[in-house]
């Protein structure tokens, strides 16, 4: 039985996520205490729950405590079953924190699966699911991971009601030294049951940023009607994005000033990988080997690391210069 003290580092859902992803591609029994101990509302989110009884229904697994608000829990993983599976998180909780717990086992699965998963696809705290399929699929693609994602219909908090589809078929992973950065902006800026010229202030807010700082820029707008209200923006630049939400009393130019000056942080530096995607690489990294470098190196990728070597023997260095090497040997 693997311990996991999930107030160590950041403290947060990712412990949990990375823990019982891990388990399940073990087949380690893994036991989770203080979880997100001191944070504000202590224990597991609802989302958090959803996330392992998927987990559990996917790996066929035992699972003791995962109910809201509970401290610790225990995992006791079987067989990755592929297949397809309908997961209805609730509410606004995020369909790409879901994903990124679910896909490592999905990956290592019997057969091929598909997953309709209804929740938000827009909310915060978590990446936009732009951001999922422009920049994280593709990086996790040169591991070897074969997934792709299909939006069905976009869900803003608080009401949510998005709807995608996670294709994914097991493969053998590979090691992947990412080195390519590349120069160009796109990006898409949205909005739903609010006036269309929300959408395109975003849109010229972040251009403008971006154009100041000698990048050309492409952004598309959609402005739509659906059961819940909201807006943002993504942008992306090979392995490199960033996004920013609206809410209720923030201008839209804000909205698109905060994420072109966030992607303006990365582009700027010779990092081949943004800070949020060098995160969400530890798991495959881990897995498989290889290298990237990154602007600095989070709390949530130190929390990461230190997750999987508590599963893996695979150890995962860090190198400080002008930008962070992240780099493992398999």
């Amino acid at each position: 039985m693997i311990e996991i003290d999930g107030s160590f580092g950041e403290g947060g859902g990712q412990i949990v996520r990375t823990a019982v992803a891990f388990s399940a591609v073990t087949g380690k029994p893994v036991r989770i205490e203080n979880i997100r101990a001191d944070r504000p509302n202590p224990g597991l989110s609802p989302q958090h729950v959803k996330a392992i009884l998927a987990l559990a229904e996917i790996c066929d697994a035992r699972v003791e405590g995962a109910k809201p608000r509970s401290l610790e829990i225990t995992f006791r993983p079987g067989k990755i079953k592929g297949g397809s599976y309908e997961i209805d998180i609730g509410t606004a909780g995020s369909v790409t924190l879901l994903i990124q717990c679910l896909l490592p086992a999905l990956i290592h699965a019997d057969n091929p699966s598909v997953l309709k998963i209804r929740g938000g696809t827009d909310v915060k705290w978590s990446p936009s699911i732009d951001y999922l399929y422009q920049v994280a699929l593709p990086a996790f693609a040169l591991f070897g991971v074969k997934a792709d994602i299909e939006l069905i219909q976009r869900g803003y908090y608080p009401r949510g009601g998005g709807v995608v589809v996670l294709r994914a078929t097991p493969g053998k992973l590979k090691s992947a030294n990412i080195d390519i950065i590349a120069k160009n902006v796109e990006g898409v800026s949205h909005c739903s049951n609010l006036p269309d010229h929300v959408a395109k202030r975003q849109r010229k807010a972040a251009i403008q940023v971006l154009e100041e700082k000698g990048h050309k820029v492409s952004i598309e707008t959609e402005v739509l009607k659906l059961p819940s209200t909201g807006s943002g923006i993504t942008l992306w630049s090979g392995h490199k994005g960033a996004s920013f939400l609206g809410e209720r009393g923030l201008p839209a130019e804000n909205v698109g000033d905060s994420a072109a000056k966030e992607m303006v942080l990365d582009l700027d530096s010779k990092a081949t990988v943004d800070t949020h995607l060098a995160d969400q690489l530890i798991p495959y990294l881990a897995l498989a080997g290889g290298k990237y470098t990154t602007r600095i190196l989070s709390q949530h990728a130190k929390t990461n690391i230190w997750t999987v070597s508590q599963f893996l023997n695979a150890e995962i260095s860090t190198t400080e210069g002008d930008v962070v090497t992240v780099q493992a040997n398999i």
